[in-house]
Formats: structure tokens, sequence, C-alpha cells
């Protein structure tokens, strides 16, 4: 009987700790970082292509892959490819496409609109791989080939912990 008034002495006196505890859960913000689908390479002039035909299947294909994803967020470049790329999934979840600058990436002011949240950012072959590197704090991913329209990156920032995975779908 002691024994059980001391297990309902330490349960009732720890419940506000409990409860402090499920309230005080930490935010968690992911991003998934795409490349542009595939662009249309007829006129080596052009600076601003659209997406070919095939690049046009893979952004809608994109956003079949993202289907049990909630985004809380889908930023892009102002270029043709990447609004392209990013408009179906920003559509299938009723979300005002945003832009960011490619010269700027990972900016405190990104940081502080992102967190807690879940984030689709669309970029180019050299700025995808740099962004990820910036939250990163690592130079581990190089430059993504110009042929590869399919990596997938994603990055998870939960308790001050980092984690990435990068997958290819093709």
């Amino acid at each position: 009987m002691r024994s059980l008034l001391t297990l309902l002495f330490i349960v009732v006196f720890n419940l506000p700790s409990f409860s402090q505890n499920a309230e005080d859960t930490a935010e968690t913000t992911t991003y998934y970082f795409i490349r542009h689908a595939e662009k249309d390479r007829s006129d080596k002039t052009n600076r601003n292509p659209n997406l070919t035909e095939a690049g046009k299947t893979r952004a809608i294909h994109w956003s079949e892959i993202f289907q049990n994803v909630k985004f809380d967020a889908v930023y892009s470049t102002q270029y043709n490819r990447t609004i392209q790329t990013a408009t179906p999934t920003a559509e299938k979840n009723k979300l005002e496409l945003q832009y960011y600058d490619p010269r700027t990436l990972y900016s405190e002011d990104f940081s502080e609109a992102t967190r807690g949240k879940t984030v689709l950012v669309v970029g180019h072959s050299n700025t995808t791989p740099a962004f990820v590197n910036m939250i990163l704090k690592d130079r581990k991913y190089p430059d993504i080939d110009d042929n590869n329209n399919g990596n997938l990156y994603i990055v998870t920032i939960s308790e001050g912990h980092i984690t990435d995975l990068v997958l290819t779908l093709n």
C-alpha cells in the first residue's frame, strides 16, 4: 500500500511536467529541394527557356510524388523553368508561389520565414545543392549534372539537429 501511495504521489506531482513537455514539442522544419525539370535547349541564346513536354510531364510527376506532403510554402526562382516546375505542386497545395533570389539562398530572413514549416524549393543545377550545403554548413553536395533533373534533397531541422537525404527519381 505504501508503494502504491508513493507511486500515486510521483505521478500526481509530475503531471504538470508531462503536459509541459507535450506543449514544448520542438519545431521541425523540413525542406524539399528539386532542380527544375527539363528545359527547352533549342535556342542557345534564350536565357529564360520554358520547359519541354518531357519537363512539363516531370513537373506534374513531382506534384504526384509529393501528393502526401502538406506543404506550407513553395519557393521558386523567377525563371520560367523553375516556375513551371513548381506550379503544379503549389496548385495542388492551394499555395501562391513565392520567389527567392538564387544569389542569396539561405538567408536569416528565409530561415525565419520557413521555421517550423514544410517547404518545397525549386532551383537550378548549381543553386539547389548550394542551398542545401548552406543549411548543412558543409560543402557536401556538388553541382547537379546537367542531364539530371531527378534529384530530391530532403533536409530536416529539429531540436538543433540537421538531417539530410538525397534521392534520385527518374
